[in-house]
């Protein structure tokens, strides 16, 4: 059977994470103090003991689940991919896990990455929400006739649960839109800032630099990014796509279903959480979906 890996993105950490892992693996463990020693602090500690809120910090959270994720697919023998995807985060965790970064330079992006998001937060107020029951298509319409205020759509997660992101203004005001042409929910969500939207571009701007400095190698199998939904095998394809993806939407239902079609008959996730398992179940209910 074809089997696709897919790795989450942020919002899938927990209390204890990784923990298991540490203790039922040496190889593991070495993994995990290495990780320590990339970041330049304790970060199995926060992960093993620390509490939901220091989790939740972004500096921590992503980190973290790429830890958590690799460490899955490194040590696990049966681990053997016809392609692979990641959520946003996720595909930094998918890239190292398809042998395209080595572990090091694929955590040191990653924690570029959420110090850049970071400062991008702080220069603007701004937020997402997520918008349930409706088209995605009448979503994109009502954020685009927004003018004077930034709101786009971010994450097309499944059908019907599309996630929009942009200036608090331009959120609400597209929440409030967005229940009049019939959204059964917009839900504006507690998260630090506008992920995969126009303004992430200074962070966009930061992390290309890292991205073209790091040594990235072919993948063992074709990888489904972000940006596109499509297959990317080209160093250099895969390098613009990911530096593309911090001002750019998620299009997870379009990746899964590219990956239905060219043969994906099961999907097993590849870290903390069973999000994605959910999601794929919504968007190809045919497949079959575990995790390891």
């Amino acid at each position: 059977m074809k089997r696709a890996y897919i790795f989450p993105g942020q919002g899938s950490q927990f209390k204890g994470m990784g923990l298991d892992l540490y203790q039922s693996s040496d190889s593991a463990k070495a993994l995990f103090e290495k990780a320590n020693e990339v970041l330049g602090f304790d970060i199995t500690k926060i992960m093993f003991e620390g509490t939901d809120e220091e989790l939740k910090q972004t500096n921590v959270t992503q980190p973290a689940i790429f830890i958590h994720s690799v460490i899955l697919a490194k040590i696990n023998t049966d681990f053997n991919p016809k392609m692979v995807a990641g959520h946003s985060l996720g595909e930094f965790s998918a890239l190292v896990a398809a042998g395209t970064l080595s572990f090091e330079e694929g955590l040191e992006l990653v924690a570029k990455r959420a110090d850049a998001m970071q400062k991008a937060c702080e220069i603007r107020p701004s937020t997402m929400a997520a918008i349930l029951g409706l088209a995605d298509n009448v979503i994109e319409e009502i954020c685009a006739g927004i003018t004077h205020k930034i709101v786009v759509p971010a994450n097309y997660n499944c059908p019907g649960q599309v996630v929009i992101s942009g200036s608090v203004e331009g959120v609400e005001k597209a929440c409030e839109l967005l229940k009049a042409a019939g959204a059964k929910r917009a839900l504006i969500l507690q998260v630090g800032g506008a992920f995969h939207s126009p303004l992430m571009e200074p962070a966009r701007q930061e992390l290309a630099d890292a991205i073209h400095a790091a040594q990235f190698e072919p993948p063992i199998c074709p990888v489904y990014q972000n940006v596109n939904a499509k297959p990317a095998t080209e160093v250099t394809v895969i390098k613009e796509n990911l530096i593309a993806q911090l001002t750019s939407p998620v299009r997870w239902t379009q990746s899964i279903e590219q990956m239905v079609a060219d043969g994906a008959e099961v999907f097993i996730e590849c870290g903390p959480g069973k999000v994605l398992q959910g999601l794929v179940k919504k968007i190809a209910n045919t497949v079959e979906v575990q995790s390891i």
